[in-house]
């Protein structure tokens, strides 16, 4: 081989080598370079459902199985919360009346039968008065057959009637029976009505009769 002819070979086998670096070099920068970008996947919240509010607690889902000093009631329609005072009744046995100032309280006959007692009648009253602001007249707009009254005492004792019967007479010729302490359990509630001739003289009075009601109720209960 002439001189020539070894520097074409020279000169081909110094082209592939540098081929052969450029290859390597394209290879490695490749290898290098960083993956292409790509969107952060996209987080979806979902939208929270509003909490369903609470169910009322019915007061009557349990009641006292023996009887207690009542403090407050509720009548349906007419008063959610009411004083009861435990009054006493006089030197001849006539049931007590709350205080003449006292227009929204209730007088329970203290001493006598208790709310939530199996056998007898709760004796409650309370004032009417001439102006039609006491809770007496409250009870004689809006107190009727059907209606609710819940009965509570301390740590939480309560005992739920329902009115069963609504009744006026004449002052001077109560109903037989309405203060019985023996009997079918009921609440008897009673106020001043009719034609008022003077101070404290109402010619008439309405009775409201009421058994007891709901689950947990004294044995005598109906629903």
């Amino acid at each position: 081989m002439d001189r020539y002819g070894r520097r074409s070979v020279a000169l081909a086998a110094g082209l592939a080598l540098v081929l052969l670096a450029v290859l390597l070099w394209w290879l490695s920068s490749c290898e290098d370079e960083a993956p292409p970008a790509t969107s952060p996947p996209v987080v979806t919240t979902p939208t929270p459902r509003p909490e369903p509010a609470p169910k009322p607690v019915d007061p009557c889902a349990r009641q006292a199985r023996r009887g207690f000093v009542p403090t407050a009631m509720t009548v349906q329609g007419v008063v959610r919360t009411a004083e009861v005072s435990g009054i006493p009744r006089d030197g001849n046995g006539v049931v007590g009346v709350p205080p003449a100032a006292d227009k929204d309280v209730f007088a329970w006959d203290l001493g006598g039968v208790e709310p939530g007692s199996e056998t007898g009648h709760v004796l409650l009253n309370t004032h009417t008065w001439p102006d039609g602001s006491a809770m007496g007249n409250r009870l004689l707009a809006g107190l009727d057959v059907g209606d609710r009254l819940v009965l509570r005492g301390e740590r939480g004792a309560t005992a739920c009637y329902r009115v069963t019967e609504r009744v006026e007479v004449v002052a001077s010729n109560p109903p037989d029976g309405w203060s019985a302490k023996d009997g079918a359990p009921q609440v008897v509630i009673v106020v001043c009505s009719g034609e008022r001739r003077g101070p404290g003289d109402w010619s008439h009075r309405t009775l409201w009769f009421a058994d007891p009601i709901g689950p947990g109720a004294n044995p005598r209960a109906t629903s």
